[in-house]
């Protein structure tokens, strides 16, 4: 089996008016992602993360952010293709470790869910799909709540 690793990084500014979506679920919060799609930007790290992995450029180049046909659109979309762009190079995800860096809201008690949420768009095991949330201590633009980022490490397999 041949396997490889990307990693993959997405931020988004935090703006009123907008539903926040993370981990592929909507969250009760006052403000939301900016973006011109429903900016989740856990989803759009472990797409990067994917796609690098495959070596097939990054999520800006098969999802541009000035075509009308991903204006608003779903990461959960987003994600199931990149999951079958990696399968057109005989690749499938291995597993997914991610981390999430907001003050606001507490992202713990919705893990879980995101887990699931992921797994079933990719095709795979909850377990097989780690996710962290951390803050920043108030520094910066995460810590002033003016953002939120996210990182994602993922291994992809290939059977030979």
């Amino acid at each position: 089996m041949r396997i490889r690793v990307g990693f993959g990084y997405d931020v988004h500014q935090l703006v009123e008016g907008r539903a926040l979506w993370l981990g592929g679920i909507r969250l009760e919060h006052d403000k939301g992602l900016l973006g011109h799609s429903d900016a989740d930007v856990l989803i759009h790290a472990i797409c990067d993360a994917l796609l690098g992995a495959a070596n097939m450029r990054d999520i800006g180049f098969h999802f541009p952010d000035n075509s009308d046909a991903t204006l608003d659109m779903d990461s959960k979309i987003i994600l199931r293709d990149v999951v079958a762009l990696i399968a057109t190079k005989g690749y499938r995800v291995g597993n997914i470790d991610a981390t999430v860096c907001a003050e606001r809201p507490k992202l713990n008690p919705h893990i879980p869910a995101m887990q699931q949420c992921l797994a079933e768009v990719i095709g795979t095991d909850a377990d097989d799909i780690s996710i962290k949330a951390t803050t920043t201590e108030k520094l910066g633009f995460t810590g002033r709540q003016e953002g939120i980022s996210a990182y994602a490490t993922v291994l992809i397999e290939k059977a030979e």
